[in-house]
């Protein structure tokens, strides 16, 4: 496998994903009201609300996955009228000091680790994918506690693909617990089987 800064990384955007602009500068606003028309489609293009709310959450999800800098991120609207139902984005982990090598188990050790805010334990198991051996770990969590103790559970699957003994790949799926978990987890799965790693 090339190094991480020789390499080009490729990942299928699935039917129904807009490609969030986290490493171009362009007007986020601008991008997000555009996005959102061309999700919505002439038949409900028309509605003003529903272009607003979707062009917001949009240009949000944006901005919140920049501040993580991945090498892609992709929201997932299936049903415009009902907005983001999840975030999916592929980064880049690195080798350093402390840890010099870069193995599936340390990939394991970091992506299944719980949590003080884990809703359950999460669940891994070892993959086989084109661009690597990997593992794939399920996790429940619980975001944006309140005063009341009330929070927001939210889930992800999530695969560590070990593209090389200096790096690996991180692909996250996350979406709130209410969601279609099953479909949800099937397709982190059939993009994991897409990510492609090439000089």
């Amino acid at each position: 496998m090339p190094e991480f800064a020789a390499a080009t990384v490729h990942l299928r955007t699935p039917e129904d994903a807009v490609a969030l602009p986290v490493r171009t500068s362009v007007d986020l606003a601008a991008w997000a009201a555009e996005a959102a028309r061309r999700l919505v489609g002439p038949d409900d293009g028309d509605e003003p609300k529903l272009l607003g709310a979707l062009a917001t959450e949009l240009r949000e999800a944006a901005a919140d996955s920049r501040e993580r800098g991945p090498i892609t991120a992709l929201s997932y609207v299936p049903e415009p009228r009902l907005g983001e139902l999840a975030r999916i984005e592929l980064s880049a982990l690195l080798a350093d000091d402390t840890y010099p090598t870069m193995t599936v188990e340390l990939l394991q050790r970091y992506l299944a680790a719980p949590t003080p805010v884990s809703y359950r334990p999460p669940e891994a198991e070892l993959r086989t994918l084109p661009a690597g051996p990997a593992v794939r770990v399920r996790h429940a969590y619980v975001q944006d506690v309140g005063r009341d103790g009330l929070g927001t559970v939210m889930e992800t699957c999530a695969y560590g693909i070990r593209a090389d003994e200096k790096w690996a790949l991180v692909l996250l799926t996350s979406w709130q617990a209410q969601a279609g978990t099953d479909v949800l987890c099937e397709l982190t799965d059939e993009l994991a089987e897409t990510v492609r790693v090439t000089v």
